[in-house]
């Protein structure tokens, strides 16, 4: 666990889980108590937080990127792209970020 923030790549990957949770939660609490139950403090509540990390995400990534002095086209706009694509943060931590950060370890 202590490596999610000691090293930029932990972030990173702690920055995807957060913000696919966070999506998580939009999707499957937050919009059906809106459109079921008529009650919207939820998506009022929780989708700015999604908006802040998916935009904290891609600028963590694009940091990270230049850090590490990954390849543009081959990791990095992989991994942007992942985190438009709805639990897309979640795939690229297993198939891209989880091996980086076992290899810088």
């Amino acid at each position: 666990m202590r490596e999610y923030f000691t090293t930029s790549i932990g972030r990173l990957r702690l920055c995807a889980f957060l913000e696919g949770m966070s999506l998580l939660i939009l999707v499957f609490i937050a919009v059906p108590l809106k459109y079921v139950f008529d009650y919207d403090e939820w998506v009022k509540a929780i989708g700015p937080v999604h908006g802040a990390l998916f935009i904290l995400f891609v600028f963590n990534a694009l940091q990270v990127g230049v850090e590490q002095k990954w390849n543009f086209w081959q990791i990095t706009l992989k991994v942007i792209i992942a985190s438009f694509i709805p639990f897309g943060t979640f795939y690229i931590d297993k198939k891209i970020l989880k091996g980086i950060a076992e290899q810088n370890s």
